[in-house]
């Protein structure tokens, strides 16, 4: 009997240990589990690249990402920037994470569709809020001198180095002025706008309107490529349309010429944007 008894305890005991053994490894995992969860959060709030976009070093975290969940961190990240300082610190800010959700990496489609079928100004020209310049490089030529503005000096460095071996490098200039501070001595021929309206606030679009009509030559030529087109809330970017654009461009003299949804988009913009040109309703007698 007291064999029995015996047995009995230790199997019993077997059993306690082992019980208790599966609670401890279930609540390791779980604590593992619970770690990447908490450390992933973290990576995506504190995303910091060591370089900006063109760089070849991309954060890992980020670039493992699904684009749409990218992009939503981004945005999120560009509005938490942009809301809590002042302009120019703002936008030097995300140049220098590399938060530019805005920056198409390449020379805009509509910009190069132009430039193929000559359909673009001669004379001066300028881009305002032009980033990393690749629509200024494109559109410098013999007959169109382009000068690229930003207020972020980190956004004009990697402009100037992706000039520094274009073609047309002495066609092309880049400074570093605040927009609606940028007072030249002379007047433009053509002004191209793309990205740049929609992350003004919206109370600063009739500023915009005024300074585009101070910078243009009285026969010059306004082109935005209006973004985007939706009504979502908040910004940057901030919702457009056509009838903005309009209500602060019409009292400065500008007619509509064209407008145009039938142009080449970025993949992830098709649908969202339409060119349209304008000119100063002035008379050229």
């Amino acid at each position: 009997m007291l064999t029995v008894v015996l047995t009995w305890a230790i199997g019993l005991d077997m059993i306690k240990n082992l019980v208790l053994q599966h609670i401890y490894c279930a609540n390791r995992a779980q604590h593992r589990h619970s770690t990447s969860r908490i450390l992933a959060r973290q990576n995506r709030v504190s995303y910091h690249p060591t370089i900006s976009y063109t760089g070849k070093r991309r954060n890992t975290t980020m670039s493992a990402m699904e684009p749409q969940a990218q992009k939503a961190v981004e945005v999120s990240r560009l509005r938490e920037i942009v809301g809590s300082q002042p302009m120019e610190k703002a936008w030097e800010q995300c140049w220098k994470e590399g938060i530019t959700p805005w920056d198409a990496h390449g020379v805009t489609p509509v910009i190069a569709q132009l430039l193929k079928a000559k359909q673009l100004r001669d004379g001066k020209a300028l881009v305002p809020g032009c980033g990393s310049g690749y629509d200024v490089v494109a559109m410098g030529s013999p007959t169109r001198s382009v000068i690229g503005l930003d207020i972020s000096p980190t956004a004009l460095q990697q402009a100037q180095l992706l000039a520094k071996d274009a073609a047309a490098s002495q066609f092309v200039q880049f400074k570093n002025a605040d927009f609606f501070e940028y007072s030249p001595s002379f007047k433009f021929d053509l002004v191209f706008d793309y990205t740049f309206f929609c992350a003004l606030d919206p109370s600063l679009r009739p500023w915009w309107a005024e300074k585009m009509a101070d910078l243009l030559a009285l026969d010059g030529e306004l082109i935005t490529l209006m973004f985007p087109l939706d009504d979502h809330e908040g910004g940057p970017p901030f919702s457009v349309s056509m009838e903005a654009y309009e209500q602060v461009l019409g009292p400065w003299g500008f007619r509509l010429v064209s407008c145009d949804s039938e142009i080449p988009s970025i993949e992830k913009r098709r649908g969202l944007e339409k060119l349209a040109r304008w000119e100063r309703a002035v008379s050229k007698a």
